[in-house]
């Protein structure tokens, strides 16, 4: 049912921004004339390599920006063990494992397709987080690589990229119907941007769910969420700062890491940093976000922590 859920909710999204792209071809080429559509027509096409280079060179400029180095079989024994029973549960290719030198607790998946996915734990992870948990954090990341949501994130972000193209160069022109052209542009580039920070929210609730799936124990990813809010919490803005670019790749969102962490103490009703299975049911049968945190979330890579905890305990 969850699974259905999710299904329906991100192929609504999908549909709706392509619907909204096809009624911008349509309005401008209506406000210009048939012939006025050349320059449209130029800038979908450049729009449209721009977001094929970035797929397809996307994985040297995660790898140089977040340090990867890969690690064989006979580096990091347990790790390719798990990754290798992950990816044959969820019937992909086994990933390239790597550790990404950075000191924030995270991990992040990869790849232009499944034969090419890579995923990475940060070496602040393998500090925290037991075997367990990280087992469940790596199942997320498997997750993204086997629904191929990461290649879907990428085209459908051409589409804001388009309208904010279109924007800018009807700006400037001195045409009155250009500056029609421009004030839609501009308000269809902020609808459909959020769109896509939704669609990215989906996908991560979507992860979640897999890794519920492949681990058969959803409490360990909340716990590992857990785990990785409380550390990130005390690590300096400094470093925080360094992976803002990359935060949208993460299991969780480090800047809102001292937001979420005042809720999730609430759940560790023992105080050992870990999350049990009754911590996480509790937990979710009363713990509800702010208006205000609902709010937020709209601008939001990441889904609302306490939702993502409260639908792993459904799962459970």
């Amino acid at each position: 049912m969850a699974k259905l859920w999710l299904y329906g909710r991100m192929f609504i999204a999908i549909a709706a921004i392509f619907a909204i792209l096809y009624g911008l071809i349509v309005l401008i080429a209506y406000l210009l004339g048939f012939y006025g559509t050349t320059a449209f027509i130029f800038l979908a096409f450049f729009a449209f390599i721009l977001v094929f280079l970035q797929y397809w060179i996307s994985p040297k400029i995660v790898e140089a920006t977040m340090h990867v180095k890969y690690v064989s079989e006979k580096e990091m024994p347990w790790l390719h063990e798990i990754v290798e029973r992950l990816a044959k549960q969820a019937g992909i290719p086994k990933p390239k494992v790597g550790i990404a030198n950075v000191a924030i607790p995270n991990a992040f998946a990869f790849g232009r397709s499944k034969k090419d996915g890579r995923v990475c734990v940060t070496k602040g992870l393998l500090k925290i987080l037991n075997k367990e948990e990280i087992e469940a954090v790596l199942g997320h990341e498997i997750s993204h690589i086997k629904h191929r949501d990461m290649v879907v994130i990428t085209m459908l972000s051409v589409i804001p990229l388009i309208s904010y193209l279109i924007f800018w160069n009807s700006l400037w022109s001195r045409d009155r119907r250009n500056g029609a052209v421009a004030a839609i542009a501009f308000l269809v580039y902020l609808l459909t941007n959020l769109i896509v920070l939704y669609v990215n929210r989906l996908r991560e609730y979507y992860a979640d769910y897999g890794s519920a799936e492949l681990t058969k124990k959803p409490h360990l990813l909340a716990s590992a969420l857990y785990r990785i809010t409380l550390a990130t919490y005390g690590m300096p803005v400094e470093e925080i700062k360094k992976v803002e670019g990359m935060k949208a790749f993460f299991a969780t969102d480090p800047s809102k890491a001292r937001h979420d962490l005042m809720e999730l103490r609430k759940a560790d009703l023992n105080m050992n940093g870990h999350l049990d299975e009754q911590e996480v049911k509790l937990f979710a049968s009363h713990a509800k976000p702010s208006k205000f945190d609902k709010i937020m979330e709209i601008f939001s890579s990441h889904p609302n922590i306490i939702d993502r905890i409260k639908k792993l305990a459904e799962v459970e």
